[in-house]
């Protein structure tokens, strides 16, 4: 027997997965263990619910969703019964045994195995510890149950042949390397349901990353007039590739009507994680060398956060885009003020820039050539140029500790 464990922060993810497979004909739901009903009385609604509430009870623990499989030699033909024993017997051994847990026979790869879904929030509010799970006790617990049921030993298997969950791991979607419905739909469970996006732009500023894009065609088109939503796979510049896939032939059925509830509900969570984003950018514009946007994505990578610039097709920049990964959320610049919009960050850096040529003025150098030293962003010069020439109005986009009162300067005669 060999066990695979994936910890995740959806669960709502994982249960979509089993119960697609079931919907299909390809799994079945075989046991429901800690649950107040019997298992034939269970919908998908009364599954989830009972992870939702424990997860509840402690809001700190972002990864509180256990995925197991448990996969057998092609040879050993188990039934239903013994599967939920062998099921049962593992999970008490993990240390989960009081935890309520789904056991589900999937039917979809050459080799019998179980799918097992929970979660570690126990009734007290105390999460079961899944750091080194594998090791500490899931392997000792594999051994002692194939010596109880008489299973195939895993033991001296070469890695190769070792079995793993059908979903690929997340990663940048590569087209022609794995299917492309498959390679899609674990972006999709990964991303739709762990980030806070408002939009589909916001979304598919996350989706974009995994080389995934969601469209809706143009307005002209039959897919937009319907409300439909087509999901594609871009290459390495962008640009879509293969055949676009509709949102509803996808398990977790992500249409427009279900992105639009999602907007609405995480409109409200994102109010929260924007203090990150929003201290974050504070901190980076206490160094007043933060002269360019490209300098100020590169800072903002050490807390996390993935910069997106938005610029039109001359290269002038008109929207700024935040993947805070910390708190797993899309927030725009203009969310969170004026200052941190696109046209306040570009404001800011010139102070920046301006600062400096003071200093170098008041230190007796060449403030062109200490310039091109600090930052050679053409950019950046020709915003210093703008910033000279409209001085007044730069105020209405920049925080108040940025502001410099001038002092008057006078002269002497010799």
């Amino acid at each position: 027997m060999v066990a695979v464990i994936k910890t995740s922060s959806s669960i709502r993810g994982i249960l979509n997965y089993n119960e697609n497979k079931v919907d299909i004909g390809k799994a079945e739901c075989i046991s429901a263990v800690n649950y107040p009903l019997e298992l034939e009385k269970l919908n998908f609604t009364s599954k989830l619910n009972r992870f939702l509430k424990l997860a509840e009870l402690n809001t700190n623990t972002k990864r509180n969703s256990v995925h197991i499989s448990l996969n057998f030699d092609p040879s050993e033909n188990h039934s239903k019964e013994k599967l939920a024993e062998i099921a049962d017997t593992y999970m008490e051994k993990l240390g989960f045994g009081r935890q309520p847990y789904l056991v589900y026979q999937h039917y979809d790869a050459g080799h019998p195995h179980c799918h097992i879904v929970t979660n570690n929030i126990q009734r007290d509010g105390k999460r079961i510890d899944l750091h080194l799970l594998g090791i500490r006790k899931s392997e000792p617990a594999r051994k002692e149950i194939e010596e109880m049921f008489g299973l195939v030993k895993a033991e001296g298997r070469k890695q190769k042949e070792q079995f793993s969950l059908n979903p690929i791991d997340v990663g940048r979607v590569q087209y022609g390397k794995a299917e492309s419905k498959k390679a899609i739909n674990s972006v999709l469970n990964k991303v739709l349901f762990d980030y806070k996006y408002s939009s589909l732009p916001e979304l598919n500023a996350v989706l974009n990353l995994y080389n995934v894009h969601a469209d809706r065609g143009s307005e002209e088109s039959r897919v937009f007039k319907n409300n439909g939503l087509l999901y594609k796979i871009l290459d390495q510049n962008s640009k879509p590739i293969g055949m676009p896939i509709k949102a509803s032939e996808f398990d977790s059925r992500p249409t427009l009507k279900f992105l639009e509830e999602k907007f609405k509900v995480n409109e409200t969570k994102k109010h929260y994680c924007k203090k990150h984003v929003r201290n974050a950018l504070r901190q980076a514009f206490f160094d007043e060398r933060m002269t360019s946007v490209e300098r100020l994505s590169e800072r903002l990578k050490d807390e996390a956060i993935h910069t997106i610039l938005r610029k039109s097709n001359e290269g002038k920049l008109y929207g700024i885009t935040f993947i805070d990964f910390k708190t797993q959320s899309v927030i725009n610049g203009s969310d969170i003020g004026k200052e941190f919009g696109a046209k306040g960050i570009q404001e800011s850096c010139a102070m920046n820039i301006l600062t400096l040529e003071k200093k170098c003025q008041n230190t007796n150098l060449d403030s062109s050539e200490k310039l091109q030293n600090l930052d050679s962003n053409a950019y950046a010069k020709e915003n210093l140029a703008d910033i000279l020439l409209r001085g007044e109005k730069i105020n209405d986009y920049v925080s108040k500790k940025f502001k410099q009162k001038k002092k008057r300067r006078i002269y002497r005669g010799v």
